[in-house]
């Protein structure tokens, strides 16, 4: 069992965090304003072996700077995406990512991208295998470790984890992102996703 805590509480932190509780891991969201159930983004972090940020992009760089004594050693994962959060447009960030930004802000965090790829709609037991396969959790971190980890936790929630390389790849991870968003938004709906295949011999 690990604890996760989220900071933000939306449809992707909450899918998200209970397909975590029922694979038997401790979940905990923190926001900005906490409710009953919700703690403040502080005690969140200091809850969370592994710290999930599943907040606006526009809003990263600032709780990012604001807590980044208490990330310091911690597993964070960045689920955010770069979109105009009017209509869902992507910001595109040239030689650049979003995952890139998370780990120059916090150096001495262990930084992955993981789980932007996967709408929040598919994040539910009974919505992750297409046509017997699994849905793929792409992850993408300089720390192995860390990734490691991230693969497990993946693989625990129901996905197929699949390790695509260092951080820099976070760029790639991004614009498959921006990619489902536009097959989405053109018709196709968020009942929708990625899988990865991949033939052993």
């Amino acid at each position: 069992m690990m604890k996760i805590s989220f900071i933000g509480a939306g449809n992707v932190a909450s899918s998200l965090g209970n397909l975590f509780t029922t694979a038997g891991h401790a979940v905990q969201y923190g926001t900005q304003n906490p409710n009953d159930n919700h703690l403040s983004v502080p005690e969140a972090i200091a809850f969370g072996e592994v710290v999930c940020f599943a907040i606006p992009y526009s809003v990263m760089s600032g709780v990012l700077t604001a807590n980044k004594e208490a990330l310091k050693g911690k597993i964070v994962v960045d689920i955010t995406n770069a979109i105009n959060s009017a209509d869902w447009s992507p910001l595109f960030l040239g030689e650049d990512s979003g995952g890139e930004q998370t780990a120059r802000l916090l150096p001495e965090s262990k930084v992955v991208k993981a789980f932007n790829t996967i709408f929040a709609d598919v994040m539910k037991s009974n919505k992750q295998y297409f046509n017997g396969q699994k849905l793929t959790a792409f992850i993408a971190s300089d720390d192995a470790a860390a990734a490691a980890v991230v693969q497990q936790l993946a693989n625990d929630a129901g996905f197929d984890g699949v390790l695509a390389g260092g951080i820099k790849n976070a760029r790639h991870l991004e614009a498959i992102a921006h990619l489902n968003i536009s097959l989405a938004s053109g018709g196709n709906g968020t009942d929708a996703g990625f899988t990865y295949f991949h033939r052993k011999n």
